[in-house]
């Protein structure tokens, strides 16, 4: 055997859900750990960095408002991808890694809602505007929800596996709306500040810190992501043998 075929033959092994999860038993431990101690150092920066000049101390929830905001957007394009995984290549484990990501996404996407809020009032002298960057991500907020419902009010697996992959594909058009809306509407929302093509505009002294929690709360949804797969992949099994036994029992019946 070659070792590309090696390696396809292994990755394909990730199909199997019991091999799936002994494989998350063995990374999620490492993955908290890695990711409490990166946190745990984007804190202690965050604490040291200086003031803002303008802003003062009111920007040190950026260290943990922006990476939400990150990272319900980027769980939401992992729901997408899984999405192509149900409908064009038909991976087992698609389904299952989109309907654990969602309520993680609706979570983080709370959290950013709630922070901007809170980092809004002195900013702006309100909690809330209507503007196109918070209106198009509490649509977002809007769509988890939509999503976890519709999953659990079809009984159909398969239907439910179906209709959530279409939503969440029709839905990713409002991703480049939340990136974009700064710099294609007129907002109170401040324009991109890190990715840049004339790179950041933050000093590194606040930029560090910044990235540093934004690769620990990364490293935590993946933790979560993964935990949620595997209690989803067990609810299943568990469900499976509940129709078993009730079959067995309806056969056995006089």
């Amino acid at each position: 055997m070659t070792q590309t075929s090696s390696q396809a033959w292994r990755f394909s092994d990730l199909a199997n859900p019991t091999r799936f999860i002994a494989l998350v038993d063995k990374v999620v431990p490492w993955l908290a750990g890695a990711s409490a101690l990166v946190l745990a150092a984007g804190l202690y920066l965050g604490f040291a960095a200086p003031d803002d000049f303008q802003q003062g101390i009111t920007v040190r929830i950026m260290y943990i408002h922006v990476p939400f905001a990150w990272l319900a957007m980027m769980c939401y394009s992992v729901m997408a991808i899984a999405a192509l995984g149900t409908l064009v290549w038909r991976h087992p484990l698609a389904d299952v890694a989109l309907k654990a990501a969602a309520p993680v996404g609706a979570v983080f996407t709370a959290l950013a809602l709630l922070t901007g809020s809170i980092w809004g009032k002195p900013m702006w002298g309100t909690w809330w505007v209507w503007d196109a960057r918070l209106t198009s991500v509490f649509v977002l907020f809007l769509m988890y929800l939509g999503i976890i419902a519709l999953t659990r009010a079809l009984d159909d697996p398969a239907r439910s596996a179906r209709a959530a992959a279409v939503i969440t594909l029709v839905g990713f058009v409002n991703i480049p709306i939340i990136k974009f809306s700064v710099e294609w509407w007129n907002t109170l929302h401040q324009p991109a500040s890190v990715f840049r093509l004339d790179g950041p505009t933050i000093h590194p002294s606040l930029l560090w810190p910044l990235l540093v929690m934004a690769l620990g709360f990364t490293l935590l949804f993946f933790t979560l992501h993964l935990m949620a797969m595997r209690t989803e992949i067990l609810r299943r099994r568990v469900m499976a043998m509940r129709q078993i036994a009730a079959r067995r029992a309806e056969r056995q019946r006089p």
